[in-house]
């Protein structure tokens, strides 16, 4: 972020004073694209992300994460340890609106790390 490349930064200036100052560091976290048969998969979902931070840690400085999501999809995000800061974000000239969430990375690599307990039998 920083380049005004990413949707999360066109949507930052709805939000007005309460927007959160984009820092070195800052990275949107972009679209996983799964096939029909693993999108109810949430491990396959940790698993990607993993890999992608993973990446991203190795080859660039990561300090938070930004993503932007419907309103149901960032309760699935919470998992992960990211925290939604902004709801019904507009997006000019459409009929859309996002809701923005954000997490630090080391809270995040943490959460992806995390196994749920298995259920008792």
């Amino acid at each position: 972020m920083g380049w005004g490349l990413t949707l999360t930064e066109a949507l930052l200036p709805e939000l007005g004073e309460a927007a959160p100052r984009v820092a070195p560091g800052d990275w949107e976290v972009g679209r996983l694209a799964l096939a029909p048969e693993y999108r109810s998969d949430v491990d396959a979902l940790r698993r990607c992300l993993h890999l992608a931070l993973e990446y991203a840690r190795r080859h660039a400085g990561v300090e938070t994460l930004y993503a932007n999501c419907t309103h149901v999809l960032s309760r699935l995000y919470r998992r992960f340890a990211f925290d939604a800061f902004a709801r019904d974000v507009p997006l000019r000239g459409t009929p859309k609106s996002y809701t923005l969430i954000r997490g630090a990375y080391r809270d995040v690599a943490r959460a992806l790390d995390a196994r749920p307990a298995p259920l008792a039998q």
